[in-house]
Formats: C-alpha cells, structure tokens, sequence
C-alpha cells in the first residue's frame, strides 16, 4: 500500500474503498485523446494499430536521459507547458529503515520543507507564495520524493529554492519539534477513522517479518525517538547520487536543465547505494482476523499477492481486478444493497497486493458474494467482449487521470524504480490490447486466492468458516 502525501501522492492502492493510480499518473492532451479512440475500437490480441506504436515511439522520443556525477536524470519535454514539475526521488523506501527509526525519511523530509540555509522560514513562505510555487514532499513502502512545481516563468527561482531545500536544509529546531509533533499527532490518530485503523491491521497481518513491516511514516514510538541529531546524520548518509533519482517534466532546454543540474548536484558523493531486492509476498492459506470495535457497521479487508509492474501479468491482473470491482459492486450494492461501497483493488509496489474491500452489517453474506464473484471468474469462460469493455472504461479512466507534469513525473518515477525502466511506462496501451479472457482467469487462479483478511467490528457477526473456505486455498 502507499500512502503518499501531497503533489507526488495518490497511491495506486488505497486499501479501501478505491482504486488509483500510484501518484496520480499522467502524460499529453495528445495521449488522452489517442487512448480514449484507441479504447473505443475493438480490441483483438492479434491486431496492433500502427498508429499506437508510432503514438508508443513519439512519447519515449519526449524523454531525454542523462547522468550527473552518478545522479541520474530523466527529463521530459512537454512543449508549450506552463508549468515545470521535478521530483527527487530517495530510493529504498522501507529498505532504509528499521523498526527504530522508522518514519526518520519522511520526518527529514517535512523539516526540510520548513526552510533552508539560503531561504530561512518567512523568506521561504515569501518567495514561494510570489512566485506560485509549490514544495512537498512524499513517502512509501519502495521509495520517497522531495517535489516541486512551479511556473515555467519563475522556474529559476523555484529550482533555486528547490536545491536549496535538497541539499542545504535549515534543520531548525523549532521546526523540528514543530514537524514531529505533528507526526506524532496523526499517527496518534490512526485508531480513530475505520478505515485507517483497518489499513493498520493489514500491514500487521499482511506483511508479518518483510521489509514492508517498517512503515515509511513510522510509528508512535520509533517517531518519539528520533532526535535533531538524526534527522541531521540521515540527510547526509542520503546525500549521494547513487541513492537518488531526478526526474523533470516541462517545457525547458535540455542543454541548459543539464547545466542547472550539474551546478547544483555535480559534487555531491556518488557513493555505492544499491537497495536489496524486494522479496515477493507468499501467502500460503487464507487466515482472518478480527479485532472487536462497537461500530455501526464491520470493516473488512482481504488481500492477496499480486504480480509487481515488471511482470507480465500485471497487465491481465489489471483487468482481473477492475472485472471484479465491477462484479462485486453490481452484485453487494447495486443488487443487494448490503454496503454503500464495495470494491476490489491492486497496489502498485515492488512486492504487490490486491484484494477486496466492504463495510457492512451483514459481513458474512457480503463476503460470501465477493467470494463467489472471485470463483465465478476463477472457472466461467470469458468473452473478448466482457474485457473489451472493461479496457475501454480503464483506459478512460487512467488517463483522465494523466493531465499534470507533476504526474508524468511521478509515472516515469515509479517506472524506473519499481517497474524494470522508464520506458515501460509507454507500453500500457499495448499490453492492455493483448489481454486475452485466458489471461484473465490465469492469473485469477494464480493470484486471487489464500486471501488474508481482517475485520474490524462485532465478533459475533463473523462465521471465519465463510472466510477462510474459498476454493483454491
């Protein structure tokens, strides 16, 4: 699960009730209208459309890559964009971190958000709300982003206090203790909101003695610890290149952007980061957990593994999932009006998830439809036109989704990090295309089974022998 914050956020698994895009994603006017017609013909596996492929070739030609002193750039032009969108991506996520210090990146990076050595905090606030520019930052499981966004007419000045932000924090203690607090205060709330507190309960239950078991935001107690010292010790261990990953989109000169970044970061150490491999979930039956709550309704989550971006499966695992969200939607609320928003998801991250998701007084009946819904597509034979639709309908949707710079950047981010290089992030069309129904009720079987559960509400109301006996298990 990612839980992002701000311009570079919105992961694409919101264990709850939706389903998003990791990051918001987006790429040109050209690309949305291109992929709107394209879903709207008929998509045969053994059909593919010239045109897409020149469309596919034209977005990668836009990116332009380069390497600083070990940093490496990836830039993409938009030409005739407004607005200049960067990330500096940290590698390594939760593979960073240890259940001590967890939450210790997230909090260096709000403190550095605060002011920096050349912009202390009311310079900063100053030139930041003149110019229209927006600094943040953002974390999960795989990696974290300092970001920024600007006008292309104050983008000098913006990428200044940017760099000054990076490399030069002002590491205040005043802010210091002001950004803890904070910290401390919404992970304090986690039990409060259902859906929060079921997030929790699935990180324990889901990610038991993997590297995803260090929360990016931390908790509690590790956020307590950490001091001044540490925050000031850990932006100088990130501070090389080899850690770190830029990435800009935007109407600029290439030639000069590769002077700006040589400038700014041609110094720093390279060092010789290299994050461990992320191992694969493995769930070996299905298992539920329930933790009483008085509440008007049962929070219920199940998740399964799920193919990462640099599998082949994901774009079939793509359909199995909207197919079945569609499915269990129709079937718990449309038809039966058992919960106000069921739903089925799948994550985007290095060792991915899906799963389903419902609120409901009558939990078994509910979870008992959703899991004959995951049989029926486990066993019934598919037509091409039961995918046809539902690729058109996420093409649409993925797209209309793709209209910022900030979320270009975001996409060849996560690409690169996580999804086997950037230039995966063009080929979505194509792979969804060749989808066929055998691919679909694969990786249903492969996939949608020995699902881990939690529940959180009334544990009278659970019959765990509903649960734990889907088929497969």
């Amino acid at each position: 699960m990612t839980y992002l914050r701000s311009k570079f956020s919105g992961d694409k698994c919101q264990m709850t009730n939706v389903k998003s895009f990791l990051i918001g994603l987006t790429l040109s006017a050209l690309f949305l209208f291109a992929s709107v017609s394209i879903a709207a013909q008929t998509l045969t596996p053994a059909r593919q459309s010239p045109d897409l492929q020149t469309l596919i070739a034209r977005q990668a030609a836009l990116v332009t890559e380069f390497e600083v002193n070990g940093l490496k750039v990836l830039f993409k032009r938009r030409e005739g964009s407004q607005t200049v969108a960067i990330g500096l991506f940290i590698k390594g996520g939760s593979r960073n971190i240890t259940a001590a210090n967890a939450g210790i990146e997230s909090l260096m990076l709000d403190v550095a958000e605060e002011a920096s050595a050349g912009y202390p905090r009311e310079r900063l606030r100053s030139e930041l709300a003149r110019t229209g520019t927006v600094i943040g930052s953002s974390e999960n499981y795989d990696y974290s982003v300092l970001s920024l966004s600007a006008t292309r007419t104050n983008f000098d000045r913006g990428w200044d206090i940017f760099t000054d932000v990076a490399l030069r924090p002002a590491f205040a203690k005043e802010d210091f203790d002001l950004a803890k607090s904070r910290k401390i205060t919404a992970l304090s709330d986690d039990t409060d909101d259902p859906d929060t507190y079921l997030q929790r309960l699935q990180e324990r239950a889901a990610y038991s003695g993997h590297p995803y078991t260090n929360r990016p935001d931390g908790t509690v107690e590790s956020v307590t610890r950490i001091t001044l010292d540490d925050i000031r010790r850990y932006h100088q261990q990130i501070l090389e290149t080899s850690r770190l990953l830029l990435v800009v989109v935007g109407d600029l000169d290439v030639n000069q952007l590769r002077q700006q970044v040589t400038a700014a970061f041609g110094k720093l150490p390279r060092g010789n980061y290299s994050a461990d491999t992320v191992p694969q979930l493995s769930f070996n039956a299905s298992s539920v957990n329930v933790t009483e709550r008085s509440l008007p309704t049962n929070y219920i989550q199940g998740i399964f593994t799920a193919p990462p971006l640099t599998s082949p499966d994901i774009y079939p695992m793509e359909v199995a999932s909207a197919m079945l969200r569609d499915r269990v939607f129709e079937e718990v609320r449309v038809k039966r009006n058992l919960s106000y928003a069921p739903s089925a998801f799948l994550s985007s991250q290095a060792a991915n998830v899906g799963g389903i998701y419902v609120s409901a007084v009558e939990a078994n009946q509910a979870v008992r439809i959703m899991l004959d819904e995951i049989r029926r597509l486990q066993t019934q034979p598919l037509d091409q036109s039961d995918i046809t639709g539902v690729v058109s309908q996420y093409l649409t949707t993925y797209y209309l989704g793709q209209e910022t710079n900030a979320a270009q950047a975001a996409n060849l981010a996560e690409w690169e990090l996580i999804g086997g290089g950037w230039r995966n992030s063009f080929v979505t069309i194509a792979k969804l295309r060749a989808v066929t129904p055998d691919d679909v009720q694969r990786v249903a079987q492969k996939y949608m089974r020995n699902i881990r559960f939690v529940v959180l509400g009334n544990p009278m109301q659970i019959d765990k022998n509903i649960f734990t006996g889907q088929a497969g298990n």
